[in-house]
C-alpha cells in the first residue's frame, strides 16, 4: 500500500552551514553514541568499521567548498538530521511490542514515541549479501514499482552529491481501497562505509513536485534501513527497517497498525523474490565458455 522504501524529511534550513563546525561535531558524537547502543553489549565488527571510517561524520563543510547551493546544502542537512533521529530511535532497546511474527522469523515491532508517534521496526535476515541489496534499493530505486505491488512509481527529482537525493513516490491503494493512494516527497540520505549501509530520510518539499490535486500527500520519517552482514553467515544480511508514517485523513488506528505492519512483511517477501529473480536472470545470461 505504501512505498516500501525508507521515507524521508526535516524542514530545517541552515543558511550559515560553514560556521556551524561545533554543532556538527556535537551531532557526530551523538550519532556515534547511539550507534554503540544499537550494536548492543560488546562492539561488533560492523560498529568498529563505523568508527574507523567515520560513517556518520558530517562531510557538509568539505562539500560546501565544491559549489553546492544553499538549497542543496539544506537538503544534505535534512538527510543528516533524518539519519541522526532514526539511529537514535533504533538504538532504544526497550519498550518495543511485537505486531507480527511470521513463521520464517520475520518480525515487526512497534513503539509509541512522544515526539514522533507510532513507529514500526521490521527485523529480517535475507539470503543475500548487503552489497546486492544496497544496489537494488539505492542504485535501482526507480525500478521499485516493477517488483513491489505497493508502489506505483518512484522518481528521483534531484541528486545532491554522492549521498543525498530528493524523490517523489506514489503508493498503490490497499485492497478494497480501505487506504487510498498516497504520494510522498522525500529527502534520502544513503551512507555506505565498510560492510554496513544506512538508508535514511524524512519528508520534505521540492519546487518540482507541489501537492497533486486528487492525491493525498502523506508525510513520513524519520525512517531508516540498516543493512549489515549477519553474524552467523556474512553472505546473508541482517535487515532492519524503521518506518514512521502520517497517512493524513482520518483512519482508525487499528487499520493503520495492520496496514503498516503488513506492508513491511510484504516488502521483505517481495524483495526476496526480486533478488532471486534477478540472480536467476544473471545466471541465464552468463556467457557460455567454448
Amino acid at each position: 500500500m505504501l512505498p516500501a522504501t525508507f521515507k524521508l524529511c526535516a524542514g530545517i534550513s541552515y543558511r550559515h552551514m560553514r560556521n556551524m563546525t561545533g554543532l556538527q561535531k556535537t551531532a557526530m558524537v551523538a550519532i556515534h553514541h547511539e550507534l554503540n547502543k544499537i550494536a548492543g553489549p560488546g562492539p561488533s565488527n560492523w560498529i568498529r568499521q563505523v568508527r574507523r571510517s567515520s560513517l556518520l561524520s558530517s562531510r557538509i563543510p568539505e562539500e560546501a567548498e565544491q559549489g553546492y547551493s544553499e538549497e542543496e546544502m539544506s537538503y544534505m542537512k535534512q538527510g543528516e538530521n533524518a539519519l541522526q533521529k532514526a539511529v537514535s530511535i533504533l538504538s532504544q532497546q526497550d519498550g518495543w511490542t511485537t505486531e507480527v511474527e511470521a513463521a520464517n522469523g520475520d518480525k515487526v515491532l512497534s513503539k509509541v514515541l512522544p515526539d514522533v508517534g507510532k513507529v514500526f521496526r521490521l527485523e529480517v535476515v535475507l539470503d543475500q549479501p548487503s552489497d546486492r541489496l544496497y544496489g537494488e534499493l539505492v542504485d535501482n530505486m526507480e525500478q521499485m514499482g516493477d517488483w513491489n505491488p505497493s508502489v506505483k512509481q518512484v522518481k528521483i527529482l534531484q541528486k545532491i552529491g554522492r549521498e543525498t537525493m530528493v524523490t517523489h513516490e506514489v503508493s498503490a491503494g490497499t485492497p478494497g481501497n480501505v487506504v487510498g493512494p498516497r504520494d510522498f516527497v522525500s529527502v534520502r540520505c544513503a551512507k555506505r562505509r565498510g560492510s554496513t549501509c544506512f538508508l535514511a530520510g524524512m519528508s520534505t518539499q521540492h519546487p518540482e513536485m507541489p501537492q497533486q490535486r486528487g492525491v493525498v500527500r502523506a508525510e513520513n520519517g524519520p525512517t531508516c534501513i540498516v543493512l549489515k552482514p549477519s553474524a552467523e553467515d556474512p553472505t546473508k544480511t541482517q535487515f532492519t527497517w524503521l518506518l514512521s508514517l502520517d497517512l493524513k485523513c482520518w483512519i482508525p488506528k487499528a487499520i493503520i497498525n495492520k496496514v503498516l505492519s503488513q506492508t513491511q512483511v510484504d516488502f521483505a517477501n517481495h524483495l526476496r523474490k526480486r533478488m532471486l529473480d534477478s540472480q536467476h536472470s544473471s545466471l541465464h545470461m552468463a556467457p557460455i565458455a567454448c
